[in-house]
């Protein structure tokens, strides 16, 4: 079975991840392809599966990029995954489904901006990596220039407290492989309040054991995934203390496999899985 991992110019080779990730699925009997997504030569239809990996150039060109998706005959995850997973106000439909979500204010292009009474964060809703995201002090009127940046490129801007705790335990990032917690990961505090944007790669990773309520909380996201009708073959479930979900990264998100031994296997394990599914139904 051929599999492709799409990935982007700027990653040709994947990232940190790439070898043992390579090395788990020829293990698995996989023959494996690293494609750039928006390389015209590639023929998407002769590879039993695409999976999406490191396709991180994508944030300024959403369009072009859920567009490729869909002319990708059996990508994982598939193009209606990545179309909704790509704007983060699908937080509002997760919270409405009963999932514990950092609150958030929505603020379109043409709002009023008025900076909360409390410590928080402005963020965009299409972006990845901490990009166009900084925290700011209860009521700095310094943030109404982020936000009307982003305004002028058309995008909407979320506004969330600042989870004060972040600094001291991190983020915890659960992972979930076939619709089976695999493992965890700590990030380090991304922002500082008042030191400006935030940087890319800015911040650590650390190998983290999820608590029994973060897996629940990973467990209990996927499942009302699954219940929209979208089957998961990998998934990231950011986490605050609370826990709350912070994101919900379905798209192209890092997995830490290199945190966690014997997850590069398990990871390898699924997708073995999902193409041989995918195969069947050519």
């Amino acid at each position: 079975m051929r599999v492709a991992l799409a990935t982007c110019s700027v990653w040709p080779e994947l990232d940190e991840d790439g070898p043992e990730l390579l090395a788990a699925l020829a293990a698995e009997g996989l023959e494996v392809d690293i494609c750039v997504w928006d390389d015209p030569s590639v023929d998407w239809d002769t590879y039993d599966l695409t999976v999406i990996r490191n396709t991180w150039d994508y944030w300024d060109r959403r369009a072009d990029f859920v567009a490729w998706t869909r002319r990708v005959p059996r990508l994982a995850n598939d193009a209606g995954v990545v179309a909704w997973n790509t704007d983060k106000t699908y937080l509002r439909r997760l919270a409405a489904a009963g999932i514990p979500v950092v609150p958030t204010t929505w603020v379109e292009p043409g709002d009023p901006f008025t900076p909360p009474d409390h410590a928080f964060v402005v963020k965009p809703s299409v972006s990845a990596g901490a990009r166009d995201t900084a925290a700011y002090e209860a009521g700095d009127t310094s943030a109404a220039d982020l936000v009307s940046r982003l305004h002028a490129l058309g995008k909407t801007v979320m506004v969330q407290p600042y989870v004060a705790a972040v600094e001291d335990v991190g983020e915890t990032s659960v992972l979930v492989f076939g619709g089976e917690v695999s493992h965890g990961a700590r990030k380090s505090a991304v922002l500082t309040k008042g030191a400006g944007q935030a940087e890319l790669g800015s911040w650590t990773m650390s190998p983290r054991e999820p608590s029994t309520e973060e897996v629940a909380l990973a467990e209990q996201v996927v499942a009302v995934v699954r219940g929209w009708g979208d089957e998961l073959l990998y998934a990231r479930a950011d986490v605050l203390p609370g826990p709350l979900l912070i994101e919900l990264e379905v798209t192209e998100p890092s997995l830490f496999l290199r945190h966690a031994p014997g997850s590069a296997a398990r990871y390898a394990k699924a997708v073995r899985l999902w193409t041989a599914r995918a195969s069947s139904q050519r």
